[in-house]
């Protein structure tokens, strides 16, 4: 074990792939500030230790089943559709698909119909009632948990299955999965309340979970979409956004000017 990290190549690797963890885990932190501010101010904290301590969980659980995982990629089932073909010839979408892809599908759908849900919550200003509603603190708790879960299964599996690509050695696999969640934990409270406390990046971390939700849903029909576009877009989005909050501080500590022109 010592010996393996004594090498400078291994070090490169463990730093590359720790780098890419962390990148994947901004959906599923995301994802958990939005879920959690849905709850009561006094059990967001537990709600984000729940659903943090289940993501290194289920990761360490699947890189002791690293073979599984490996096997989630083979063909489960054609439709031996042809289609039209797209550029140079190709099918417009895959039609052989694996566990990995129906997992990465289902979880983008879910990811979709939460984000519009959440959109159209904020949009409309009467609201139906829901599990999150005054009197229903243990169902939405529940809910909420219910919810994580089922996100974290979809995100372990695609980091496991990034890590497994990016390296053979499982202590280096282990050691990056550990320090992303352990950045995600120390993130996690101040994200949360950030998100909170902007009403307008709530609206911008929804689109993000809705954007995801899509790229989920076109790499299980065999559509990659780089990650580094859509990171940078959110990168980009966010500066944005920054300015506007900047500037909206900016207009408030400004006292008003007795002789502008109205």
């Amino acid at each position: 074990m010592m010996d393996l990290f004594l090498q400078p190549e291994i070090w490169a690797a463990l730093l590359a792939l720790t780098a890419m963890e962390v990148v994947l885990g901004i959906d599923n932190l995301v994802f958990i500030a939005i879920a959690t501010n849905k709850l009561p101010e006094d059990q967001r904290p537990l709600a984000r230790r729940i659903g943090i301590g289940l993501a290194l969980g289920l990761r360490l659980v699947l890189l002791g089943a690293i073979a599984w995982i490996a096997g989630l990629t083979a063909t489960v089932f054609d439709l031996g559709i042809t289609g039209a073909p797209g550029e140079h010839g190709a099918p417009t979408f895959d039609t052989a698909f694996s566990w990995r892809d129906l997992i990465l599908i289902s979880g983008g759908a879910f990811l979709v119909w939460k984000a519009t849900t959440e959109i159209h919550h904020k949009v409309d200003p009467h609201p139906a009632p829901s599990v999150f509603t005054p009197g229903r603190k243990t169902s939405a708790f529940a809910s909420v948990i219910i919810q994580i879960i089922l996100l974290d299964v979809v995100f372990s599996i695609d980091s496991i299955l990034t890590a497994i690509g990016m390296t053979t050695h499982l202590p280096i696999m282990v050691t990056a999965v550990i320090i992303a969640v352990v950045l995600m934990y120390v993130s996690a409270g101040p994200l949360s309340r950030f998100v909170n406390d902007n009403p307008t990046i709530v609206m911008l971390a929804l689109a993000f979970l809705l954007m995801i939700g899509m790229v989920l849903i076109a790499d299980g029909f065999g559509r990659h979409v780089p990650k580094g576009y859509i990171y940078a877009a959110m990168a980009f989005s966010v500066f944005v956004e920054g300015l506007n909050l900047l500037a909206r501080k900016r207009s408030r500590r400004s006292p008003p000017d007795d002789g502008a022109v109205t």
